[in-house]
């Protein structure tokens, strides 16, 4: 079973997407350090559960992704990396960190492309696209409706499930799709109630302002 350095991150990865880090914290610092000595430096990003366990340890999510690291660099400000999300894995075991933590893993199957899925996929997309737009209206996102996917539909399909702007743990429940299917279907399902929910939200503050005006 492979051992992995691991970056728990208050978000989740997806495959496919980019991640950019800036470093500051002294053992991520060293993990860093070690990367740079592999010939294909990567380590793994869990999310960060809230608070701590019965041992006082940070609660850290036992599913993650591989970030595949593209670039290393220092400013005069700070030390930080480019990535791109990889392969699933499942955490087996939580090892002492060495400063940073290690993890004992096993990789998931990567998801499979079935043609006869294109039609869900662009179904997907142009709610996905739909729903950013709308929503980028009331808050600042980290990806618009203009955003760049990829040209492959396997990387497409983690790409949407990855933009969408949901919680970290509708993004877990994505991320453990078992089939393909299951993810486009899965992010379906969420870009509707996200949009239900923006709706409604917007429908009720109008509410209130007619009420406001009538007094």
């Amino acid at each position: 079973m492979p051992v992995m350095p691991m970056f728990p991150l208050g978000l989740v990865l997806m495959p496919h997407l980019p991640l950019d880090l800036r470093i500051f914290e002294e053992r991520y610092l060293k993990l860093l350090g070690d990367l740079l000595g592999d010939e294909n430096p990567e380590f793994g990003v869990v999310l960060n559960g809230r608070g701590e366990d019965e041992r006082g340890k940070e609660k850290r999510f036992d599913m993650g992704t591989v970030a595949l690291v593209t670039d290393i660099g220092t400013t005069e400000e700070f030390y930080g990396l480019q990535s791109v999300g990889g392969s699933r894995f499942k955490v087996n075991a939580w090892l002492p960190d060495d400063p940073y933590p290690i993890a004992d893993i096993d990789f998931l199957p990567d998801l499979v492309w079935d043609n006869g899925l294109e039609p869900l996929r662009q179904e997907l997309e142009t709610k996905v696209r739909k729903l950013l737009s709308f929503a980028s209206e009331f808050a600042d996102l980290q990806y618009g409706a203009d955003t760049i996917l990829s040209d492959d539909p396997m990387e497409a399909s983690w790409q949407l499930a990855g933009v969408l702007p949901v919680g970290q743990l509708d993004q877990i429940d994505l991320l453990q799709s078992q089939s393909t299917e299951e993810l486009l279907t899965r992010a379906q399902h969420i870009v509707d109630n996200a949009d239900d929910t923006l709706h409604a939200m917007i429908t009720d503050q109008e509410g209130v302002g007619l009420t406001d005006d009538e007094d």
